[in-house]
């Protein structure tokens, strides 16, 4: 289990250079038709009829998202105010959930329902798991609760793939479909979306190795 979870944990972080590295450069690559990650976020929403969307700027690197619950685009500075590539392919993506939002997307709604969830699990798990390993001899049921909490994670993180993926699938249509970016912004904008979604097929795998790591133990031990 070491040595799988020292491979999974060295595949992420050549994953996550790889996403850095991509960003980087297509962070070069300037728009032609001058707009920055702003403008087409709220070119995509108009575009789809969602107008009770807000696109706002938030600090940090890669902290890029949708809030369903307040209804906003929240766009890294970096992303918010650059005219590049890398800028249009975020953009379009966290607009891509704002219109799996709106138009009611399944495995969105799922996702959403087991936030709640999530985060009452992730608070505790950790401890859970390793109190529940301590005591395996004594009290085993222990180690079981953690086991689903931790399984209410791994769910959560298989369920997003789609999410993901089709986030980008939406934006790149989009931005084809409307002639947003030239043909080599195009292929830069798709390439860095797929090292983004990686990330996500990497923490899932990671997650569900890990789910039956824990699984393993509570069978063999108590």
């Amino acid at each position: 289990m070491l040595l799988l979870g020292g491979l999974i944990m060295l595949v992420s972080w050549l994953v996550s250079y790889r996403l850095k590295s991509k960003f980087e450069q297509y962070s070069e690559l300037h728009l032609q038709n001058g707009m920055s990650g702003k403008e087409i976020a709220e070119k995509m929403l108009a575009d789809h009829g969602i107008y009770d969307v807000q696109v706002i700027s938030v600090e940090g690197q890669l902290t890029d998202h949708y809030n369903p619950t307040d209804k906003t685009v929240n766009l890294s500075e970096a992303v918010y105010n650059q005219r590049n590539a890398a800028a249009a392919a975020v953009a379009a993506h966290e607009c891509g959930h704002a219109v799996q939002h709106a138009q009611a997307y399944s495995w969105l709604e799922m996702r959403s329902k087991l936030v709640p969830v999530v985060s009452v699990a992730s608070n505790w798990v950790q401890w859970i798991l390793i109190a529940g390993i301590l005591m395996i001899r004594t009290f085993p049921s222990l180690l079981l609760v953690g086991i689903v909490l931790f399984a209410a994670t791994t769910l959560f993180s298989i369920i997003t793939l789609p999410v993901e993926y089709d986030a980008s699938n939406r934006a790149l249509a989009w931005l084809e479909n409307k002639h947003m970016l030239t043909q080599q912004e195009q292929a830069g904008a798709q390439d860095a979306l797929k090292w983004a979604a990686r990330t996500y097929v990497v923490a899932a795998i990671g997650s569900i190795a890990t789910l039956l790591y824990y699984i393993m133990v509570y069978t063999n031990r108590r």
